[in-house]
């Protein structure tokens, strides 16, 4: 069965609920260990059968925004998920005080019951319709990006088409690219401060209900963090702030050098090179055809993983009028399948979607047999290390892409992780810092986004755009307006890919082991479990960022990057 034939159903929450809690009742009130794990396996099928259908409608929608019936079935379900959410509590309630709690120990670990009391502590009855609140406006702000309509060399373009034209080699074409696109956020600047504000304030709102002081405590619970907190992250950020940052801007200063600039301007830093960025050699459907050799030479697993994808049409790469912005890997229960969904444009982010999210995807597929849905997915800076190190366990295949400018890929890709990694702390100190203080107006949240761009990012020349020094630019991060406190994970997870990839070098066979080992666990264990488990170290030891920041400063320094 092919994707277009996965049957959609609607979930009639009502009926799901009293047969879901119907067989909760019969897990409490079963007198064997036998009986309530048969219970217990119900309750795993009623959820998989919930998920899939409103994952259905995710995909499908964010594929067509436009397409009513979905649009319709998203708010549905944007509604219906926190009920949905109260039920699934009420099950976890149960499970952590069952009488057999030792005998499903013993069966199914101990790591669903630590999931289980952490998601107990970020759910009420009382916080259902500030739930629903916070969906509708999440769809909404999905919604307004999706709605650009740029006019540009004689077209009318998305965000993502605009890509292209922000990467030029004619620097008049991406500044006034640059500028177009600005205007877009520009225009709606209302609309998002509206947007963020209203989330700010629910998400609040429904900490304080829950009884914590503020956001940040029930946020990183809900990220499932149980082996750290902010204080944690706050010494990484510092650590990156000591030994990226240089490199950071050592990279950016020999980029200028290339380009012959005086002085690189925020329109510049997407071309990288005056013979222009290395690009993929062909479209869509070609690059899927490499990709397809890449996996089947890569390992026995990859090619089996890779034909399923294929086979099955479970990849939407090509962008479209209407279709959501954006990248990412999503999971379908029923039918065991993952799902890719991106916006290609002709540039090597068309690339390294067919590594990224495939090695999210690669994961799903390696732990689609566990029975605990919390073990299919692990929690999501343990899920970036999957689809960061495929990016990097992927290179000796970049020749089939890339050929001539495959080395000039692999500098750019190399370096482009050492100039985000400062922009994902500066989104996280910026979330935290919003957080803390949630009664700030929009003007005082950019302010203070600028001031904090400024310490991690201290090259950034906006060139007198107002609507940036005034602190605008991350209203294109959606991660911050519908993922909250999802982005430190990009972050830790790049630090165990470089990791990786110094591995890579010394020893091939063995770090493959070790990765493959990593992606079969899933879910099955907290974050940092699992970067013991996949032999990576913690990037929370101060060492750590430092240990891999050597190589790869000394890698980079070794390529002459002017002959590019």
């Amino acid at each position: 069965m092919k994707f277009e034939d996965y049957k959609y159903e609607k979930v009639d929450i009502k009926k799901f609920s009293e047969e879901f809690n119907k067989h909760v009742e019969s897990f409490n009130d079963s007198i064997t260990f036998e009986e309530q794990n048969k219970e217990m396996t119900k309750l795993i099928e009623l959820r998989n059968n919930f998920e899939t259908m409103a994952t259905l409608v995710e995909i499908r929608q964010s594929i067509d925004t436009k397409d009513e019936f979905y649009d319709k079935e998203k708010n549905y379900y944007d509604e219906v998920r926190p009920i949905y959410q109260g039920l699934v509590t009420n099950y976890y309630k149960a499970l952590i005080n069952s009488k057999f709690k030792s005998d499903l120990v013993e069966e199914w670990g101990q790591w669903i019951f630590k999931i289980a009391e952490m998601e107990i502590k970020t759910y009420s009855d009382e916080i259902v319709d500030d739930l629903k609140l916070e969906n509708r406006l999440s769809t909404q702000y999905a919604k307004l990006l999706a709605s650009a309509e740029i006019k540009f060399d004689g077209k009318v373009l998305n965000l993502s088409q605009m890509g292209p034209y922000l990467q030029s080699m004619d620097r008049n074409i991406r500044k006034e690219s640059a500028e177009k696109a600005t205007e877009f956020f520009e225009k709606n600047e209302s609309k998002f401060d509206e947007i963020y504000d209203k989330l700010v304030k629910v998400r609040d709102k429904m900490a304080k209900k829950l009884g914590y002081e503020s956001f940040t405590e029930l946020g990183y619970l809900r990220m499932g963090r149980s082996e750290y907190g902010p204080e944690e992250v706050a010494v990484f950020r510092d650590q990156v702030h000591k030994n990226i940052v240089p490199i950071a801007n050592k990279i950016r200063k020999k980029q200028e050098k290339r380009l012959g600039l005086d002085k690189i301007k925020y329109y510049d830093e997407p071309l990288e090179y005056l013979t222009g960025n290395a690009k993929p050699k062909g479209d869509k459907d070609w690059m899927v055809n490499k990709a397809k050799k890449m996996y089947s030479e890569l390992s026995p697993e990859t090619k089996e993983f890779f034909q399923f994808m294929t086979e099955k049409n479970l990849l939407d790469l090509e962008t479209k009028p209407g279709k959501s912005m954006g990248g990412y890997c999503t999971y379908i229960p029923e039918y065991k399948s993952p799902f890719i969904f991106a916006n290609f444009n002709g540039t090597s982010a068309d690339v390294d979607v067919l590594t990224h999210e495939a090695g999210h995807a690669f994961q799903n597929f390696r732990s689609r047999d566990f029975k605990i849905p919390e073990y299919i997915w692990p929690t999501l800076e343990a899920c970036e290390i999957h689809s960061m190190s495929m990016e990097f366990i992927t290179w000796p295949w970049m020749k089939l892409f890339f050929r001539e400018e495959t080395d000039k890929y692999k500098y750019s890709h190399l370096s482009s992780g050492i100039l985000f990694i400062p922009y994902g702390v500066l989104v996280d100190e910026f979330q935290h810092w919003v957080y803390e203080n949630p009664e700030a107006t929009p003007t005082e949240r950019k302010k203070t986004w600028r001031e904090i761009e400024k310490k991690y990012l201290p090259l950034k020349d906006y060139d007198g755009a107002t609507f940036y020094e005034r602190g605008g630019y991350w209203f294109r991060q959606g991660h911050i307006f519908r993922d909250p406190f999802y982005y430190i994970d990009y972050t830790l997870a790049q630090i165990c890919a470089y990791q990786y990839w110094i591995k890579f070098n010394e020893d091939r066979n063995s770090t493959w082991k070790d990765y493959l080992k990593l992606c079969n666990a899933g879910g099955s264990k907290p974050f940092l479990e699992l970067v013991e488990y996949g032999n990576l170290e913690s990037p929370f030891n101060k060492e750590t960022v430092e240990n891999i920041s050597t190589p790869i400063n000394d890698w980079l320094s070794g390529i002459d990057d002017s002959k590019f």
